[in-house]
């Protein structure tokens, strides 16, 4: 089964979201496809309840704190998220670690949060162009994978996203071979870290431009199990196209 995530980051009300909804025509979607929507905090909850929500499309948070309460102004916990109707947590995007300071430590805090809450972690590794051009492609998504590697052992069901930062919002995109690399390297890790069943049943996906034009070519590159969708999960129609991709 290949998954089609859509991350929202800091777009679509709740107004906005139903309106969404009423535009995805899920039954052009095949049924060997997930679909996961991150929506903001503040539209989670009216996109989770939503009656017009087909079942096949699941509901995560893009970001959670790592204590389930406390004095931290503007932060949404674990429990707070699950009890809204999310599903899943995204973890460790590039932009909360490039733009918001986030540590390897801090993301395997919220994965361990992730996972006592029931919520399944989404967690994201990338690298940026320089250390691309240096040539630590590897070293830094594996670094970054180990940090994790603790509570992806714990958790029952967990997704990892390679998203290459210098690819993000840029028009650029990862060729298939390039994916497949990177993806294959985070798979060795999983096999030698969690054993083979288990990391055949995490799923590895890409995210960075991914479009309706390049979905195909990059869903059927081996290693490759989903799409992690930014810019162009924000159309219903774009969305629907990426998830019914070389079907």
């Amino acid at each position: 089964m290949k998954v089609i995530a859509g991350n929202w980051k800091m777009h679509m009300g709740p107004a906005e979201a139903r309106a969404f909804l009423g535009g995805l025509n899920v039954e052009a979607v095949p049924f060997d496809r997930q679909l996961i929507l991150f929506p903001p905090s503040l539209t989670l909850v009216s996109l989770a309840a939503d009656p017009a929500r087909d079942g096949r499309v699941r509901v995560g948070v893009q970001n959670i704190h790592w204590e389930d309460q406390g004095a931290f102004t503007g932060e949404v916990s674990a429990p707070m998220a699950a009890e809204c109707g999310a599903t899943f947590a995204l973890i460790g995007h590039s932009e909360r670690r490039h733009v918001f300071g986030e540590t390897d430590e801090e993301v395997a805090l919220k994965a361990a949060a992730a996972r006592r809450h029931g919520l399944v972690p989404v967690i994201c590794v990338g690298e940026t162009l320089s250390e691309r051009q240096a040539g630590h492609v590897d070293e830094v998504i594996l670094r970054q994978l180990d940090a994790v590697i603790p509570e992806l052992r714990e958790a029952e069901h967990a997704l990892i996203a390679y998203e290459p930062v210098w690819a993000i919002g840029t028009g650029e995109t990862a060729t298939p071979q390039d994916a497949s690399a990177a993806h294959t390297t985070l798979r060795r890790r999983l096999v030698d870290a969690l054993g083979p069943k288990k990391a055949d049943a995490t799923a590895i996906l890409y995210g960075g431009s991914v479009k309706p034009g390049n979905a195909a070519e990059l869903l059927s590159a081996p290693e490759v199990d989903g799409v992690l969708v930014g810019g162009a999960s924000l159309d219903p129609h774009s969305f629907a196209q990426i998830a019914a991709a070389g079907a």
